[in-house]
């Protein structure tokens, strides 16, 4: 029988949602189906999610990803007993516990990057707790980006729609000045490179466009005509099958249809508010261009229901999923794996 992968869960920040939906996906049995899961973060904040919850797991402490059984009913956990209990409040920033949500990260991108676990799922951290800890990143993209030293980009999946950001937590004003040719041209062999290496032998790539229209031929800015249209050429001059700039109006519908295996789309909002039209609350983001295999909710924090045992655990549950299936599709086939994840045969 084929050994689950190791995945590594990392807590995110002690006072969002993340420990509560954390103990509700490992309640489930699925999640040990799928994986050898474990939790890297404090374990008496995850007994306050337990108590908080009424999810019964029996908390196992291990010294390395390698002790992890991977037993249904058991939460293994490294536990780094780094959030101070006293000070700790469900929904309340503080930027110690921001610094414990970055060094979860950087822990689990260090045990990928060793080959002790096969992959990680993320649970949010908040960024002003983040940044209140002096750790001036966009989030936990740019962390592994510079534990890695790569530039890995964001890909959004939920259905046959694949979305990847261009830029990601970036001001709307410095968008425009970022949209540069070579930067667009290195996104789409990028992503190109990517969705082969999931099974897709002839990747179909759309391009939204910055402007309103993509800004008919140069008459509501100059972008696309400048930079865009010029990168677009670029890649199909390399075989990549790249087509746009479209109207942003229009072109997730299409790729929410599957007539794009992904769509590249330039500013944060413009693509979250596509793939959570399209699926708030399943949408699971991968992140590619790393040397190791990370998933993540699609979702935040969520400060305000935080302690409160609302905060639905599926779309948590659904990143373990695809984060394991990545992970067998790295040791066998690709239709078993990376393609399978997707949902599109190779």
């Amino acid at each position: 029988m084929e050994p689950r992968p190791r995945v590594a869960i990392t807590m995110g920040d002690a006072a969002g949602i993340g420990p509560e939906i954390i103990v509700k996906s490992l309640a489930d049995p699925h999640s040990f189906e799928w994986a050898v899961p474990l939790v890297l973060g404090d374990a008496r904040v995850l007994e306050r999610a337990m108590a908080v919850t009424g999810v019964r797991l029996a908390m196992r402490a291990i010294s390395r990803p390698g002790d992890a059984q991977g037993k249904a009913g058991t939460l293994d956990v490294i536990d780094y007993a780094n959030v101070d209990l006293a000070a700790h409040r469900w929904g309340e920033v503080l930027a110690a516990r921001g610094d414990a949500a970055v060094h979860y990260t950087r822990e689990a991108g260090r045990l990928a990057v060793a080959g002790e676990i096969d992959a990680m799922v993320s649970a949010p951290l908040n960024k002003e707790a983040m940044h209140a800890a002096g750790h001036p990143y966009e989030g936990q993209t740019e962390i592994l980006g510079e534990l890695t030293g790569s530039r890995p980009a964001m890909v959004m999946v939920v259905d046959r729609m694949r979305l990847m950001l261009f830029t990601n937590h970036m001001a709307l004003r410095a968008v425009c000045d970022y949209v540069r040719k070579d930067r667009v041209l290195d996104r789409l062999v990028l992503a190109d490179a990517a969705l082969r290496d999931m099974g897709i032998a002839r990747p179909r790539l759309a391009v939204a466009g910055l402007n309103p229209h993509a800004s008919e031929s140069g008459a509501f800015g100059r972008e696309e005509q400048d930079e865009i249209v010029p990168a677009v050429a670029a890649a199909r001059e390399r075989g990549i099958d790249a087509q746009g700039p479209f109207p942003a109006d229009t072109v997730f519908l299409k790729s929410r249809d599957g007539a794009y295996d992904l769509t590249l789309a330039l500013y944060h909002d413009q693509g979250l508010m596509a793939v959570k039209l399209v699926g708030f609350g399943r949408v699971v983001t991968l992140l590619i261009g790393l040397p190791l295999i990370r998933t993540s909710t699609g979702h935040g924090t969520a400060f305000d229901i935080a302690g409160k045992n609302i905060a639905d655990h599926r779309n948590l549950l659904e990143a373990i999923r695809v984060a394991a299936d990545v992970a067998r599709g790295k040791r066998g086939s690709p239709e078993r794996g990376l393609a399978a994840a997707y949902g599109r045969a190779a």
